[in-house]
């Protein structure tokens, strides 16, 4: 009996084991969650977050009912850190992952790729760079990535046809390039493909004509695009969304367009498209939005738009169509906007048009006729009526002018009116003064500021590419209706003119013009066609194309436009937002410094407390504990540009290791970029390490070691008479000047002549290694 019951208690323990075996397996895995979830430092606010074994309870996670996360979702959370210091290994089961509307900053880990069970991914509007890491390619439970609204740059990974699953794809908003890569064909359930506003080349692979599944097909402006709209985009049934504006096709538009009856919105505009527009549109029964505008379409408007009952939004601005306006287009009853401006239209303008929508709506039509007195009231009014009305008028008119004028002398300080070009490329610059023919132009320029059109977003406006009548292509920043609204964006838009509108140099984005109405906000700029340095730099191509004479140039050029704000300006201006964003390059990679927004007078006699503003990973370190902006800030932001642009990446880890461990010996050869090939010309070489040097003492964690943005200057025309050393003899340590290489408590003395800190700067790069004592001090 005992033998039984002893074997009855061995198989109980033996079936028991299995089970407990995984319960404690998955115990491991939670721990191991949670105490990832804690490192990641993402709920470091959050009171709530303090119990590990809770953290399934914390803010935006979601477990299974093993008590496994399988859901993160922290959209808009405020978390400022990198990607890299979450350990995605140790979520197994993670199903969906929501980051967007944060921080984020550095690139997507390859690690991503390891969250094989993954099927949303949302990481939109951070500030991520790099590539798209390869890995991704490993998630084919996918639907739904979404990296919109970044820095991230490259090609797109040739394997992304492995995620058959996926549904949506949002890539819009960054710097990729290159050419679309066929393999998105292979993607049958697509439903959503957006690739705008990148630099892609090449033309609209075939392949996406095999995607039927597709109802949103959005490609819109990558100009350096080409080709012509396939007859295969018939293929696309299921489409309610095309968006292939700015893409540079040419040819007509395809007739199968006609044929995709599901069709809401068609926006094809800023193209070299042909032809005319066919009959056959009237198909597209429930089309809402039809925008051709800025084209080489001919031919007449086609009647049968008549048939588009729902239309909403009609723009066929900016072509060559001719004949009379269709007197049908005024009995669509849904059109609340229509705009056949600058086109080859004639006859009489119908009288219901005119009422209906605004007559610049058709301006730029030379044989359109419009009589004004066969519109309105006509009412027969005897002739002392008339002539008594036109007295009064005379009279209000003439008291209204000496009103205005007297306004005018006492309100507004300086008014300055600059005709340029012919009189269609008038800008006019009148401080709260629009410029009728000025505004005309750029509201044809940009179809109203069509989304099409804009080439970038910031924190209270948008940049719109514009070419005015002239052919002269302008950047409008343009500022958002809700920020006009706030008196701090509506200060910061106007402080940006007045800045601009007062200083001049080679290096400072030039102002050509600018309106400032209380109901549309914009700066007319220089337009630089090559776009800002942190997309060039995070660009393969162009990256190579910045060999190194271009980058010290380009450091030199903003060196010399801080210079002249600092030093030449009176009172001296602070930037107070230098960053490679806002450095812009023009076709011959020339720099300029833009983005005055923020830029503040710098007033001796004042404490100079100011809110913070800047970009982070550039803002100078003393900015966390006090508001007194000096011009030593922009100095520490200069320097982590200049060492951006030295090293083609942002020098973060670099500032950390130095700052973590001084005494390791760092060689210059290997922290350059390896894209190019390191320098051998000596002139090259003495230059690189100069700025180098020049950047190291610029980034000093004590404001009071910085040099000037004067002596920066002047040290690079003294570095040019300098012996130098080959590159791969030059350590990083050789390069720190004495001030900085000081004992913890010594501090540099604030208000030095130019010379001192240049000669205590001074560096002898023909000199030896540093003994092994030799240490870099980062004051603190």
């Amino acid at each position: 009996m005992d033998v039984v019951c002893s074997g009855f208690v061995l198989l109980m323990i033996l079936a028991i084991a299995p089970v407990a075996a995984a319960a404690a397996k998955e115990s491991a895995v939670n721990l191991l969650e949670a105490e990832a979830l804690l490192k990641s430092g993402w709920w470091r606010d959050d009171t709530a977050a303090r119990n590990v074994s809770a953290h399934c309870q914390w803010r935006g996670i979601i477990c299974n009912d093993a008590g496994s996360v399988t859901d993160i979702l922290l959209p808009n959370y405020g978390i400022l850190d990198g990607l890299t210091n979450f350990s995605f290994s140790s979520f197994r089961n993670l199903v969906r992952l929501d980051l967007s509307g944060n921080n984020f900053y550095e690139a997507i880990p390859y690690q991503t790729g390891a969250l094989s069970k993954l099927t949303y991914l949302n990481l939109s509007l951070n500030d991520l760079h790099g590539q798209l890491p390869s890995s991704l390619v490993n998630l084919t439970h996918l639907a739904q990535l979404d990296v919109s609204w970044n820095w991230i740059g490259g090609l797109i990974p040739p394997g992304i046809g492995n995620l058959t699953d996926l549904v949506t794809l949002d890539l819009s908003q960054n710097c990729f390039w290159g050419r679309i890569p066929p393999t998105l064909g292979h993607l049958s359930n697509l439903a959503s493909i957006n690739l705008s506003n990148n630099y892609f080349s090449g033309t609209i692979p075939s392949a996406l004509f095999n995607l039927t599944n597709l109802s949103r097909l959005d490609i819109h402006f990558n100009p350096a695009m080409g080709g012509f709209l396939s007859e295969e985009i018939g293929n696309l049934k299921s489409l309610v969304e095309l968006d292939f504006s700015g893409l540079n096709l040419s040819g007509a538009l395809p007739l199968t367009l006609c044929r995709l009856t599901k069709l809401v919105s068609l926006s094809g505009a800023e193209n070299q498209i042909h032809g005319s527009i066919p009959s056959e549109i009237g198909n597209l029964k429930i089309l809402e939005h039809l925008v051709l505008g800025s084209n080489r379409l001919t031919g007449q408007i086609p009647p049968t738009l008549r048939n588009l009952t729902t239309l909403v939004t009609l723009n066929l601005s900016s072509n060559q169509i001719s004949g009379s306006i269709p007197l049908q287009l005024s009995g669509i009853p849904s059109l609340t906007f229509l705009d056949l401006s600058y086109n080859a239209l004639e006859g009489e303008l119908p009288c219901e048009l005119v009422t209906k929508f605004c007559s610049e709506n058709f301006v730029g039509n030379p044989d359109l006729h419009h009589d004004s007195t066969l519109c309105g009231d006509h009412r027969h009014h005897p002739p002392y009526y008339i002539i008594g009305l036109g007295v009064s008028f005379l009279v209000f008119s003439l008291i209204g002018g000496l009103v205005l004028y007297i306004f005018c002398k006492t309100k507004v300080k300086k008014v300055e009116l600059e005709l340029m070009d012919n009189k269609h490329g008038d800008i006019f610059r009148i401080w709260n003064y629009d410029g009728h023919m000025a505004y005309e132009d750029i509201i044809k320029a940009t179809n109203d500021f069509d989304v099409c059109y804009c080439i970038g977003t910031g924190g209270y406006g948008s940049v719109y590419r514009a070419r005015l009548p002239s052919g002269k292509v302008v950047a409008l920043k343009k500022l958002h209706r809700l920020e006009g609204e706030n008196p701090n964006f509506d200060k910061s838009f106007r402080n940006e003119a007045d800045m601009l509108s007062k200083i001049r140099h080679r290096n400072i984005v030039k102002l050509f013009g600018f309106c400032l109405h209380k109901r549309c906000m914009f700066l007319i700029y220089e337009y630089m066609d090559r776009g800002s340095l942190f997309c060039i730099l995070r660009d393969e191509t162009e990256a190579v194309e910045l060999d190194w004479i271009k980058r010290v140039n380009l450091i030199k050029g903003i060196a010399g436009a801080l210079s002249y704000l600092h030093h030449d300006c009176d009172p001296p201006i602070i930037h107070r937002d230098v960053s490679s964003n806002n450095i812009l390059l023009n076709s011959q990679l020339e720099a300029t410094l833009s983005d005055f927004g923020t830029a503040r007078i710098f007033e001796l006699d004042s404490s100079n407390q100011t809110v913070t503003a800047g970009t982070f990973g550039y803002m100078a370190p003393e900015l966390a504990y006090t508001m007194a902006v000096t011009e030593k800030s922009d100095v520490y932001s200069f320097g982590v540009v200049v060492l951006e642009t030295l090293f083609g990446e942002h020098p973060r880890e670099f500032l950390s290791f130095i700052a973590s461990q001084p005494n390791e010996p760092i060689m210059l050869k290997d922290l350059l970029d390896a894209r190019l090939p390191p320098p051998t010309n000596p002139l090259v070489v003495r230059n690189v390490a100069v700025a180098t040097a020049l950047a190291l003492d610029c980034v000093n964690t004590n404001p009071k070691c910085r040099p000037t943005m004067q002596q920066v200057v002047n040290r690079f025309e003294v570095g040019r008479r300098e012996p130098t050393r080959p590159l791969h003899s030059i350590a990083v340590n050789q390069l720190v000047s004495p001030p900085v290489l000081s004992l913890p408590d010594q501090t540099c003395a604030d208000g030095r002549s130019s010379s001192s800190t240049i000669n205590e700067f001074h560096v002898d790069i023909s000199a030896t290694l540093p003994s092994s004592n030799f240490s870099i001090h980062v004051s603190t």
